[in-house]
């Protein structure tokens, strides 16, 4: 897989200052909660388990540091936006931002991931999306994430 975009998300979840990037893992793998949509843990993957977490990317604060950690590798297609795949790269923000603003450490490190793929991959910063320009059910990567601003300062970062 040759990327030509890059699509931001957030995990929806509180970030604990321990690494997530596991559990996240085994839910993707449908080893974690109910297949009973009824139930409060229902996770449409108990029934549809995917081999690997869906992203090639995620952003975490682990103790005092935000770790960038590794999902897929980044020549496997990823599971994290549908009909868009098999041409993207999966990067996501561990945090709520639909309840919170980025922190701005955790949003330098994404910055700077985001930055050193586009670099990599000849993106330009007009084709870094949120989850939410695919799928309107979808806010990813969260409604107080500022997706202008971001590939606003990403442009930036490229022209240097």
């Amino acid at each position: 897989m040759i990327p030509r975009i890059i699509i931001l998300h957030h995990s929806l979840t509180k970030d604990s200052k321990t690494v997530s990037w596991n559990p996240i893992r085994k839910y993707h793998m449908g080893l974690m909660g109910q297949s009973d949509v009824s139930k409060p843990d229902y996770n449409y993957y108990v029934k549809h388990p995917d081999k690997d977490i869906g992203y090639h990317f995620g952003i975490e604060l682990v103790e005092d540091y935000y770790e960038i950690l590794v999902g897929r590798m980044i020549n496997e297609i990823g599971a994290h936006c549908e009909g868009q795949n098999s041409h993207s790269v999966g990067v996501c923000f561990i945090g709520n931002f639909d309840e919170s603003e980025v922190p701005p450490e955790q949003w330098n490190r994404g910055i700077k991931l985001v930055t050193s793929l586009c670099h990599q991959f000849i993106i330009s910063a007009e084709k870094v999306y949120g989850h939410r320009e695919f799928n309107h059910n979808k806010t990813c990567p969260g409604t107080k994430f500022n997706l202008d601003g971001f590939r606003d300062q990403l442009s930036l970062k490229l022209q240097i």
